[in-house]
């Protein structure tokens, strides 16, 4: 099992002629992705190839739809193109947008999320890595050869982060990791992450990774207290950071209390989640859940009093 993204995944790439769209093309491929087209109107009807593996080029989603069964895009097209993309793929019935496309403005990144809701497409991103399921997909940018199939899920809007996890915890693998981005507006968010995570049978741990700013953690930590089953173990980036300073990818303006990796790090902790002070002691947290876990015969915790969990391991 997986979330979002499956060996049956059928992916579209937009933009996939160009540089960025080709590179990362190839390496999808040689994890193993179906990528089973690209969309560029200006280049339709021919095809690229990819070592072994000729890819037609669409004119557009629907066409690629159409003629592929195609559930998946990816989009790597410039900042002042990826709303009409994201539209033109929501319109054509896409069931998943990943935006790889850094530097899109706020009201375009607002505008093409809601769109995509609205049309019932999951956007992941913008200015996100992608996500990958090891062994069966990868949508995105994700590097494929650092880390295996496992029974960690993995939530983080750091890109550069996603990476060292995996890495850290690779002896374990991971079920699906998932880049979500870090700007302000993205189109899914931790909460939807722990939400498929938690009714996903071979996730066993949930890693969320966060940023200072803003109060998605915050938000996070409430519905794990009240929702969330599964242990969860968690890094936030950012208690070196001045305060009142916009700082990083996300923007993120830490103003007092609020916003803060300490603020954000006590909510964790009040909702039972073990919160590493560094990458590496949060993998040593995950290792010891896991180790406690396996000691007791199981992972998954019982609910009790107001949402917290008993499972000899959380904090």
């Amino acid at each position: 099992m997986a979330i979002y993204l499956t060996q049956e995944s059928k992916v579209l790439v937009q933009g996939m002629t160009g540089a960025e769209g080709m590179k990362h093309t190839r390496r999808m491929l040689a994890a193993g992705t179906d990528v089973v087209g690209g969309v560029n109107p200006r280049k339709a009807g021919r095809t690229v190839d990819f070592d072994d593996r000729a890819v037609p080029v669409f004119g557009s989603v629907r066409e690629g739809i159409e003629r592929t069964g195609a559930d998946v895009t990816v989009v790597f097209v410039p900042p002042a193109f990826a709303k009409a993309a994201v539209v033109e793929a929501a319109d054509a019935g896409i069931g998943l947008a990943v935006v790889i496309t850094e530097g899109i403005p706020v009201h375009d990144s607002v505008a093409l999320t809601a769109h995509a809701r609205a049309r019932g497409t999951r956007v992941i991103g913008p200015n996100c890595p992608g996500l990958i399921t090891p062994g069966q997909s990868n949508a995105g940018i994700i590097p494929p050869d650092i880390t295996k199939p496992g029974r960690i899920g993995l939530v983080s809007k750091s890109g550069t982060l996603t990476y060292q996890l995996m890495y850290e915890l690779r002896d374990i693998g991971f079920s699906t990791c998932v880049g979500i981005g870090g700007d302000p507006v993205v189109g899914t968010s931790h909460i939807d992450c722990l939400t498929a995570f938690e009714d996903d049978p071979d996730t066993e741990l949930i890693v969320l990774i966060g940023e200072i700013g803003g109060d998605a953690e915050e938000r996070a930590a409430a519905h794990v207290r009240a929702h969330v089953t599964k242990p969860v173990v968690a890094y936030i980036a950012g208690f070196t950071a001045p305060e009142g300073r916009t700082m990083g990818h996300a923007g993120a303006i830490v103003s007092g209390s609020s916003g803060t990796a300490r603020a954000k790090k006590e909510a964790l902790e009040a909702a039972g989640v073990r919160v590493g002070s560094t990458p590496t002691e949060t993998a040593r947290h995950v290792l010891a859940v896991l180790d406690g876990a396996a000691r007791d015969g199981a992972v998954g915790g019982e609910k009790v009093g107001d949402g917290a969990v008993r499972d000899g391991a959380r904090a």
